[in-house]
């Protein structure tokens, strides 16, 4: 038995901001334990699971991913108040935010200058020498790019 209120499918869903096939998703994939069912079979959750959902969408929205949100939440509940592993995969995040925004920068950057050139034909612009745009740098695959931007800084 539970302690506390118990809500229906529909109601954790809405108190979340999910679907109620989200809930059935996150309890295959072992996030939500499977709930207690009234007489009438509707699915019954424990008031304590709107914490946990809102925890799995706030991860997500620090960019974990699921199955890492749930490696993190397993590993909590199988070692409870030990190291769970989540300050050296949150430094990991950060580490990979850190690179999305210095991509997003040169990004900008590359965008303001193509704007501010006035270039209005991609194939046009790539022939002029005026052209702001590093095309031979920007059809390498990301990673050959930060190889090469590193390997320029070391210089």
């Amino acid at each position: 038995m539970t302690a506390g209120p118990e809500l229906r499918s529909g109601q954790l869903a809405a108190a979340v901001g999910v679907n109620v096939q989200t809930l059935r998703y996150y309890e295959r994939r072992g996030l939500l334990a499977a709930p207690r069912r009234s007489p009438g079979g509707h699915r019954l959750y424990p008031a304590e699971a709107v914490t946990l959902l809102r925890v799995v969408k706030a991860a997500q929205r620090l960019g974990f991913t699921l199955a890492e949100v749930t490696d993190l939440i397993t590993a909590a509940r199988r070692t409870p108040r030990a190291d769970s592993g989540l300050p050296a995969r949150a430094r990991d995040k950060l580490a990979e935010a850190e690179q999305r925004l210095a991509d997003l920068t040169v990004v900008r950057d590359t965008l303001r200058a193509a704007v501010a050139a006035g270039c209005d034909d991609l194939v046009a612009c790539a022939a002029s020498p005026r052209c702001p745009l590093p095309f031979d740098e920007l059809a390498k695959p990301a990673d050959l790019r930060r190889a090469t931007v590193t390997l320029r800084s070391d210089a």
